[in-house]
């Protein structure tokens, strides 16, 4: 099979489409820039999509390399067949090809080796055969100094077979069917951890068992977590008796006296070598599934909070709230530069209320404070509780910002490069500051592990989950575009194109020359080339350039065709763009060309009715219930504002306003099935909740969305 059926097979999508997009990324296209700019090629494939081509392509590529080291190694055996061949080539997954390889595989050493160095292959041919009538007669003539009775030389026989039919791929596919539709996991508590304190969050599981097929990501990651941790056992169990019924009337053709050894054979080789193996194997797919699940929450999650409504260039005040250590305060200009730093101490146990609200009040008349961000953390209502009583002669909003991972920013090296001459409380408040004016510049610097969303996110596969968040954090970063002039190296690094190399030449031309005036400037940095130049410029903006379509989504290859446009309509390029009256008189079937379609021309002219307009919206203000201070203040029945700070695949958690989040369970979102939370929900929504359970021992919160 050729990688393009094999892709059409496994997407269904149209042999034109997926071959484009093979041959572009071949290219060395990105996925941003092909489903951005190549629409004609693809056939107006998205993201997904192409992302869905690209795994296919992976799992293609692995598959071929792994059939040409194991036809190579058979013909070095010189046990290749024709037949033998043919059945190689065109397997079709990884599992079934090494079902195949396994019989020539180089073994450890093993019972039915052993017995074969024995000379006990032969009789083990004849049983198999159940031709042998006399059976006690022709194993004697097996026995020898190292087999010295004939149960010894029935065992080492029955050995070989056992290794036989666990090498039968008819056999281990019909297990393998059978642990997928009918297997279970079970788990028992390990009786010495039963009353661990660390063990009660895995109380549930201390007697479970579940279909193993149907078991939710979640709760199977859970009791895998708990098994690493000691506090309890995981089996996987199918039904032994009707699994062995099957074997042997796949492989007792008739009664004589081989049956009662080949039925022991049979029990062996399921016993010590199919089911552990293929068990284990199910448990693995199991745990990829789960993975897969997981990492998709984690994607999405990730997404909606990198997309979140920024604040925008505004100077901003941001406090990374304590008690004993003080309040730690960084005055932020609109592009978010430190201009000012220092700690007051307004709650216990210094108490310097007076003072601390004194200093606030000069540093925002001093710096002209337009926002003030206090981080969500230790002290945070309280800071709050401060700030409105303070008289700003100015209306200055303030807002509450997640500090999920702010203090593995403030101690990575990215933050000691951009300030190396402060502490990581210093750098900490910054991070929390400039969330608020740009989330996505921001968040790009931290290690998506550590930004609070998903689930069981260091249980997964840690390999794929980068490459996922990987992805995510790229799709995001094009999606709304940089400013070259002002982007860290951090968020210049995700631009399509563009890699950790490209992007110190870039800051490091920006830093020598200046801001860049035209994107076509861009091809003076030092080993950007036109590769490079075609997947990255239409993601670099650049504000207030010689070009006005320079600070949009538009890509250098069609400025040709909107001077043509703007020509057509006696206008200017400076004319037309804005004016969504005279655009929407254009039309776009008269510019189609060999190479530019509809969707690429539609695209183009949303850009020119708004260019450079971020499409996030603006971040909004929001207030906690200033009577809930601590999970004692809570009662049944109360209704409260909240903020999703967290989905799963069994619910989203919310941010009441205290040290624990309380969860929305599915089943408490909606009065009807929900089958995706995310079209209920999203990230950072500001929503109403009515509590419904409060667990204070456990600090459990159970909620209800209230619409």
């Amino acid at each position: 099979m050729q990688i393009l059926q094999y892709i059409v097979q496994q997407t269904q999508l149209s042999s034109k489409s997926v071959e484009n997009t093979i041959s572009l990324l071949n290219e060395d296209a990105t996925i941003p820039f092909i489903s951005r700019y190549r629409k004609e090629m693809t056939g107006n494939l998205d993201e997904v999509e192409i992302g869905e081509i690209v795994k296919f392509k992976e799992i293609f590529e692995t598959l071929e390399k792994r059939k040409k080291a194991i036809l190579k190694a058979l013909v070095e055996q010189n046990v290749l067949t024709s037949e033998l061949e043919q059945k190689v080539t065109t397997s079709r997954d990884l599992i079934t090809l090494e079902d195949l390889y396994l019989p020539f595989k180089k073994k450890r050493k093993t019972k039915a080796e052993t017995a074969r160095l024995q000379g006990l292959e032969p009789l083990a041919k004849m049983m198999m055969s159940q031709r042998v009538n006399d059976l006690e007669h022709t194993a004697s003539k097996y026995t020898s100094n190292e087999v010295e009775t004939i149960e010894e030389a029935l065992e080492g026989a029955r050995f070989i077979i056992a290794e036989w039919i666990n090498e039968r791929t008819d056999i281990r596919g019909n297990i393998r069917r059978e642990l997928e539709r009918h297997a279970t996991i079970s788990s028992k508590v390990v009786k010495t951890k039963k009353d661990d304190e660390k063990a009660q969050k895995f109380k549930d599981y201390f007697d479970w068992s579940e279909s193993l097929s149907r078991i939710p990501s979640h709760r199977f990651l859970a009791i895998l977590r708990a098994e690493s941790e000691g506090f309890i056992r995981v089996k996987i169990e199918i039904d032994n008796e009707r699994m062995l019924q099957k074997m042997e009337e796949r492989i007792i053709r008739t009664q004589n006296e081989c049956t009662p050894q080949i039925e022991l054979a049979i029990k062996d080789a399921f016993k010590r070598l199919l089911f552990p193996s293929l068990s284990n194997e199910r448990l693995s797919l199991a745990k990829e599934k789960a993975d897969e699940e997981a990492i998709t929450v984690f994607s999405k999650n990730l997404k909606q909070l990198l997309l979140g409504a920024p604040l925008g260039e505004k100077r901003v005040l941001a406090i990374d709230p304590g008690f004993r250590s003080g309040c730690k305060i960084v005055c932020l200009n609109a592009q978010g530069g430190l201009e000012h730093n220092e700690t007051i101490f307004p709650h216990a146990p210094q108490n310097q209320t007076i003072e601390a609200i004194k200093k606030i009040s000069s540093l925002a008349e001093a710096y002209k404070i337009e926002a003030i961000a206090i981080g969500n953390g230790t002290a945070s209502r309280e800071t709050e509780q401060l700030l409105k009583k303070i008289q700003f002669k100015n209306n200055i909003e303030v807002f509450v910002v997640s500090e999920a991972g702010a203090s593995i920013y403030s101690a990575s090296k990215i933050a000691r490069d951009e300030f190396p001459n402060y502490d990581v409380t210093v750098r900490g408040s910054v991070s929390i500051g400039r969330r608020l004016q740009d989330p996505l510049a921001e968040l790009v610097k931290i290690d998506a592990k550590s930004i609070g969303v998903g689930q069981y996110q260091h249980d997964v596969d840690q390999t794929k989950l980068k490459k996922s968040l990987d992805t995510t954090v790229e799709s995001c970063v094009n999606t709304i575009g940089v400013n070259i002039n002002t982007a860290s190296e951090s968020l210049l690094s995700y631009v399509s194109g563009i890699g950790p190399k490209l992007t110190k030449n870039i800051v490091n031309y920006r830093n020598e020359n200046g801001s860049f005036s035209s994107r076509n400037e861009i091809k003076k940095v030092p080993r950007l080339g036109g590769k490079a130049y075609e997947q990255a410029a239409g993601f670099l903006r650049i504000k207030n350039g010689k070009n006005l379509l320079d600070d949009s989504g538009v890509h250098p290859e069609s400025y040709a065709l909107v001077d043509k446009m703007a020509k057509d309509n006696h206008k200017k390029v400076s004319e037309l763009i804005g004016n969504k009256e005279l655009i929407q008189k254009i039309n776009l079937k008269s510019y189609i060309t060999e190479t530019v379609g509809l969707p690429t021309l539609e695209d183009i002219v949303k850009e020119l009715e708004k260019p450079g307009i971020d499409p996030r919206g603006k971040a909004k203000l929001f207030s906690f219930d200033q009577n809930i201070k601590t999970i004692a203040d809570l009662r049944t029945g109360q209704i409260l504002p909240g903020i999703v700070n967290n989905i799963t695949n069994f619910g989203c958690f919310v941010d009441i306003g205290i040290k624990e989040s309380g969860l929305i369970h599915v089943s408490n979102l909606s009065d009807t099935f929900v089958k995706d939370i995310n079209a209920i929900v999203s990230l950072q929504q500001q929503i109403t909740v009515k509590v419904l359970e409060v667990d204070v021992v456990r600090k459990r919160i159970q909620l209800a969305l209230v619409k």
